[in-house]
């Protein structure tokens, strides 16, 4: 059994909080425990790395559902597959310093505490965003496409000088004298943005960052069993940083083309099948489409409209491998709204059958035979 606390109970906000309130509630957690405000507190590091691990989840949709569904087990993610405990300081300004609006990934700290004893952050790139569209075979069955982006990449033949206001340091310290002793303020070099370095030549086309916009072509794996509104996240395939550092992520939106004639409920696939009134009291057999192609499916004689037919395992295949969802198959039967005199008199002799009462008290075999025999 896990020891590892729960996310929630980490940052103090309840299992129905919004992604504000558990923004929130990181926010107040990472400045309790801050490094720069408990130096040399091992037990505070280890929250603030912790509560970090909790953000980190909770604030992803997909992370967040499946750490709901399986908690800490590694089925589900938690403390399985994510990083929390193993992340260092580094990692975690990177990834979530933009969360404390101090630009460029710095310490909300810096401006009290003389930016945490001089700690050097890397910047992080931008993150890019697009949404994929996909069918319902794709999803089922998981793909692989190979998809044109817009990046923000480091050009070539740019040459840096060390910005001089910050000395290449990218954060400007400035020492005031008080009636309580000297205060140490530290800021983001309004000069550089923080990247202590400026551009001293660059090529045409290349912005204020060094960095210049080109089409990159991606391979980009969706797993099995995606749905509409969920987003996928590959690390590093966003802009560039300028002046060196991580990239930024690569956000895929899923959306779900509908199909013309399958519908997703869950996991499960839905179909409305159309069956006439004939077909229905003899039986028959139709191919009804399904993921794969078409399949044959059998109509007993007597079937009813509004039954629910189940083809096991013809459904969507499950995000988190748990076998495939069925297809459901809606009988509808159909009544004709004009007839012939032939077909009128047909079935006015059928009228008083005691077999074509809602209730009938004759068995159905002898029924099928006259109705065969009477339809011709």
């Amino acid at each position: 059994m896990s020891t590892k606390r729960d996310f929630y109970e980490i940052l103090g906000v309840s299992k129905s909080a919004t992604p504000e309130e558990i923004k929130k509630a990181y926010r107040k957690t990472a400045i309790q425990f801050h490094p720069d405000k408990n130096p040399g507190n091992k037990e505070a590091e280890e929250k603030f790395k912790e509560a970090a691990e909790a953000y980190e989840v909770l604030s992803d949709v997909e992370k967040r559902a499946q750490y709901d569904r399986f908690g800490h087990t590694k089925q589900g993610g938690g403390g399985g597959g994510f990083r929390g405990q193993d992340m260092n300081m580094d990692d975690i300004f990177s990834q979530f310093g933009d969360i404390f609006g101090g630009g460029g990934g710095g310490s909300p700290f810096d401006s009290f505490f003389g930016g945490g004893g001089g700690r050097t952050r890397q910047r992080k790139g931008s993150n890019l965003r697009i949404k994929l569209k996909l069918t319902l075979e794709e999803i089922s069955n998981g793909v692989e496409k190979k998809i044109k982006v817009n990046r923000l990449i480091r050009a070539e033949g740019v040459t840096f000088k060390n910005c001089i206001t910050c000395q290449g340091t990218g954060q400007v310290r400035k020492v005031v004298n008080t009636m309580l002793g000297q205060m140490v303020s530290t800021t983001t070099c309004s000069a550089c943005n923080g990247a202590g370095q400026l551009i001293d030549k660059r090529p045409s086309g290349v912005d204020n960052s060094g960095l210049i916009s080109k089409e990159d072509m991606i391979s980009v794996k969706i797993p099995a069993g995606v749905s509409d509104g969920m987003q996928l996240s590959m690390s590093g395939k966003g802009n560039e940083a300028p002046g060196g550092g991580i990239p930024g992520d690569l956000l895929i939106l899923i959306e779900e083309q509908e199909d013309k004639e399958l519908k997703r409920d869950g996991n499960n696939l839905v179909f409305d099948l159309h069956i006439s009134f004939i077909d229905a009291v003899l039986g028959t057999s139709v191919e009804v489409p399904s993921i794969g192609g078409k399949v044959r499916i059998k109509i007993d004689p007597g079937t009813q409209s509004g039954k629910i037919l189940r083809l096991r395992g013809k459904g969507l295949k499950d995000i988190n491998g748990y076998g495939a969802g069925d297809q459901l198959i809606y009988i509808n039967v159909f009544t004709p709204k004009k007839l012939s005199s032939e077909e009128k008199a047909k079935l006015e002799g059928l009228r008083t059958s005691p077999n074509f009462q809602p209730h009938p008290e004759s068995g159905e075999k002898g029924f099928f035979e006259r109705m065969k025999e009477y339809l011709g």
